[in-house]
C-alpha cells in the first residue's frame, strides 16, 4: 500500500508542477487552487508513505516520478524540445526509480 501512495503522491506532483505553469505566475485563480490542493495532497501522501518506507527511497521515488512526469507534459503540453538526450536521461530516471524499488525492503 505504501508504494500505491507513493506513486499516486508522484502523480499528484506532476500535476502540481503542471498547474503551477498554468496559474502563471498564480495570477489565475483556478489552476492556483489546483495547485494548492494537488500540493498538499502530493505531501501528504509522501507522507504517509514514509512511514512505511525508507526516507531516501520515497523521496528519490517521489522525485523521480515527478521529473519523468513533468518532462513528459512538458514535452506534450508545452511543446518543450525532444531531443536524444532529454529522452535518454528521462530514461535514466525511469531506470533509477525502478532500481529504488528493486532494492528496498
Amino acid at each position: 500500500m505504501a508504494w500505491i501512495m507513493l506513486i499516486v503522491a508522484g502523480l499528484f506532483e506532476v500535476a502540481w508542477s503542471t498547474l503551477m505553469k498554468y496559474s502563471h505566475g498564480f495570477t489565475r485563480l483556478w489552476p492556483s487552487i489546483g495547485f494548492v490542493v494537488t500540493l498538499v495532497l502530493s505531501m501528504g501522501l509522501l507522507t504517509a508513505a514514509t512511514k512505511h518506507l525508507p526516507l531516501g527511497t520515497a523521496y528519490g521515488v517521489w522525485v523521480g516520478v515527478g521529473a519523468v512526469g513533468a518532462a513528459v507534459l512538458g514535452i506534450v503540453l508545452f511543446k518543450e524540445p525532444v531531443t536524444a538526450a532529454r529522452i535518454f536521461f528521462i530514461c535514466l530516471l525511469i531506470a533509477s526509480i525502478i532500481g529504488l524499488k528493486a532494492t528496498s525492503h
